[in-house]
């Protein structure tokens, strides 16, 4: 029978619409038409699983069980390009030792059975307390130099040199230690004498105040030097007194003063001297919570041991001023933040630098001209820069000497 056009048309529709059956050659064959040089029945490398070097097979790798070294590079092929992965570094237990953050561990008081009580000290008090001794031998600041301990003159009596250490702690309060120091060696060359209890009642107040002007609030502590001379000579026969409750009864002097002069003139440590530095520092490696000196001696005499008393203010004096500043810590350049000690650590806190005018004299022909102009950057620490320039030839760039006395505002 002869089909119509019709129905072949409709026929040639229908199996073009249809869905085309699927090819069901096996992957052999597939294997075999991809290698035609392989012969005819042998086994095609895509038909059997890999192999390890020593002929073991390794089967389906299970997810987990490869281990990819941690310095490895990976490739990896996106159409036609491929696409290199750096290397990931390791991270070992050192350096997640210094990236972790210290946990603030204050002492704790802990009440017995019979109703006192005991203080536990700092967990790693000890570590951060000998880390920082380890700091402070590879640093000279201004306080080992010309601290009030060292500002007396060996030469002098030991009743002389009792009192220069009381007029040195007088006037260092909110001054910088070379400030202070100038101050005392201003007394010790031009009054009468020297620096002694007579030369002190006899001198004028207005010559007095002209030989410490430099110091801060230097009026006051005029004052405060001539009415002290009167009441040693009244009341402690000439000499400064030897208890804290006799010290502190002086114009001018409270409890920090009165224990490092207990200390430093006498011999004696009967309490440890508190100033903004140790308060700080201490509260800042999380030792306890304190708001004023007072409180923080308290809590440190609760549990330090008593050997330690006469050094830790010297101690952390120095690191105050070289290291843990109270504006612009160096916790970058602090092995208690690498060793992952200090809990106030900031990560890369270094000191800022800035560019720095300095009026510069530069001889012009017969004359001398000033010009100023932008000669470096300094630390605004005070770190000593040296610049060189063309114009200007090698100038040197002196900062300031940093002291907690900066961050401490007049009153």
């Amino acid at each position: 029978m002869r089909t119509s056009r019709l129905s072949r048309d409709t026929a040639r529709v229908v199996h073009a619409l249809s869905p085309s059956k699927r090819s069901t050659r096996s992957l052999r064959s597939f294997a075999h038409d991809a290698n035609p040089d392989e012969p005819p029945g042998s086994e095609s490398e895509l038909s059997s699983p890999p192999s390890s070097p020593n002929g073991q097979s390794l089967g389906k790798r299970k997810r987990g069980t490869t281990e990819t070294p941690a310095t490895s590079t990976t490739s990896i092929s996106v159409g036609s390009k491929e696409v290199r992965r750096s290397p990931r570094k390791a991270i070992t237990a050192e350096d997640a030792s210094k990236k972790r953050k210290a946990k603030r561990q204050p002492a704790k008081r802990i009440k017995k059975e019979d109703g006192t009580d005991i203080v536990e000290p700092p967990a790693n008090w000890e570590e951060v307390y000998n880390t920082t001794k380890e700091i402070r031998k590879r640093i000279l600041a201004p306080v080992d130099t010309m601290g009030c301990e060292s500002l007396a003159e060996e030469t002098r009596s030991p009743r002389d040199q009792r009192l220069q250490t009381l007029i040195s702690l007088m006037l260092s309060s909110q001054t910088k230690d070379p400030v202070t120091a100038a101050a005392i060696k201003n007394l010790q060359e031009n009054l009468p004498g020297g620096l002694c209890l007579e030369a002190l009642l006899e001198v004028d107040p207005a010559r007095l105040n002209e030989l410490i002007m430099k110091v801060g609030f230097h009026n006051n502590k005029t004052k405060y030097i001539k009415a002290t001379a009167l009441l040693l000579r009244d009341n402690y026969h000439g000499d400064i007194p030897d208890t804290i409750e006799g010290l502190v009864s002086l114009p001018g002097v409270g409890p920090k003063m009165a224990y490092l002069c207990m200390s430093a003139a006498w011999g004696r440590d009967e309490g440890i001297g508190v100033d903004v530095h140790v308060h700080r520092i201490t509260n800042l490696w999380g030792w306890h919570q304190t708001s004023t000196p007072e409180q923080t001696r308290a809590e440190l005499e609760s549990w330090l041991p008593r050997e330690k008393w006469h050094e830790i203010n010297h101690l952390l004096v120095g690191f105050g001023q070289m290291v843990c500043l109270p504006v612009g810590r160096r916790c970058g350049e602090c092995e208690l933040g690498e060793r992952g000690l200090c809990p106030s650590r900031v990560a890369g806190a270094s000191p800022r630098k800035r560019k720095v005018k300095q009026e510069v004299k530069v001889e012009e022909g017969d004359g001398v001209v000033k010009k100023e102009g932008v000669v470096g950057e300094a630390d605004d620490q005070g770190v000593e820069v040296e610049i060189k320039r063309e114009d200007l030839g090698e100038v040197k760039v002196q900062g300031r000497i940093p002291d907690i006395e900066d961050a401490i505002p007049a009153v």
